[in-house]
């Protein structure tokens, strides 16, 4: 049990949309993200997912509504409820989620980072 700082953490890398694990509790995985641009449009059958910002704009596309977050401002995306996140240059966000929630469901693209496959940093 160490002590975790999370701007230390997001200093460890650059790629845009690869999630990284920085720590578990209870099932539940604590990633972070760099985004720009858009991901894909996508949901979670299972899981619901929740976004936290901590710098930049992270917009989160709903089919009746956009949600735009901004640093400290987070929100929630119910299991079943497709959505495509939208980030402004240089966005870093947190997601919280369960272990087993596939990074753009079921819909894979190129850049889909299997669950199996993101890493801990």
């Amino acid at each position: 049990m160490n002590k975790i700082t999370v701007s230390d953490k997001f200093a460890l890398f650059d790629e845009e949309w690869t999630p990284k694990v920085i720590a578990e509790s209870n099932g539940q995985l604590v990633k972070l993200a760099k985004g720009s641009g858009e991901l894909v449009w996508h949901s979670h059958e299972n899981e619901d997912e929740l976004f936290l910002v901590f710098k930049g704009q992270l917009t989160i596309r709903l089919k009746d509504r956009d949600v735009v977050l901004g640093p400290g401002e987070m929100f929630v995306v119910p299991k079943r409820v497709e959505h495509c996140p939208l980030a402004e240059p240089d966005t870093h966000f947190m997601m919280i989620e369960p272990a087993s929630t596939q990074h753009t469901g079921s819909h894979q693209t190129e850049v889909t980072v299997a669950a199996d496959e993101q890493e801990w940093i």
